[in-house]
């Protein structure tokens, strides 16, 4: 079965990056490709301006222009620029209608970056996007996922997993870096059994030292 999460990780020039995760709706071929049209455009738009709330523009752009005319399609979206500035790395992002981003600090807290407001993409000819910045410090970590991870069912009444368990996980998770983190995720969706009913893409950049390090997983 061909799924509809896409995530990427690409240099914009020196010292800079830009990465992305996102899901589209809907499964199969039809799926397969609005996912592949997003990662491209994506892509593209951020090497032409690589302001994020301008790339989900292009994009909302380019998915309505395609399919308003028969079956809308549509996707959520997170896209940032990652950039090393002294002793941290800035993080520049917009979302469109995604689960915010996830930060667990090197001291253990762990919280979300809000993004409210963000419509879906490729919904409406034109849509607000929700901006937002932080800063990454040594030993901290960005996770970004789709939200089959937060919607697995669990326990006899099959309730939602839902963003408070999600962030109380990582919180209590040793904050030794992305791949750390990835693999403690793996473990807990392996741990839903059939609760987790939809694909699920994890996306974590981390700082280490002084350079983001970045590790990803797309589980079906």
């Amino acid at each position: 079965m061909l799924g509809g999460d896409f995530y990427d990780l690409f240099p914009l020039g020196k010292d800079r990056w830009a990465f992305f995760l996102g899901d589209v709706c809907g499964k199969g071929p039809q799926a397969a490709a609005v996912t592949s049209l997003a990662r491209y455009t994506l892509r593209a738009a951020a090497l032409h301006n690589d302001d994020p709330i301008t790339v989900l523009t292009t994009l909302n752009t380019v998915l309505h222009e395609r399919y308003a005319s028969g079956e809308g399609r549509y996707c959520t979206a997170i896209f940032g620029v990652l950039q090393p500035e002294n002793g941290h790395v800035g993080v520049h992002l917009a979302s469109g209608g995604h689960p915010s981003v996830l930060i667990q600090r090197a001291n253990g807290n762990a919280h979300y970056l809000p993004t409210p407001g963000g419509l879906l993409v490729g919904v409406l000819p034109t849509a607000p996007f929700t901006a937002a910045r932080t800063r990454l410090l040594p030993g901290d970590t960005l996770l970004l996922y789709t939200d089959g991870l937060t919607e697995a069912r669990i326990g006899p009444e099959r309730e939602l997993y839902g963003e408070d368990a999600l962030r109380a996980f990582t919180a209590t998770h040793p904050p030794v870096g992305p791949q750390a983190l990835i693999t403690a995720l793996s473990g807990l969706l392996a741990s839903f059994g059939d609760g987790l009913d939809d694909d699920t893409a994890l996306l974590a950049l981390g700082v280490p030292a002084s350079l983001p390090i970045t590790a990803s997983e797309d589980l079906t």
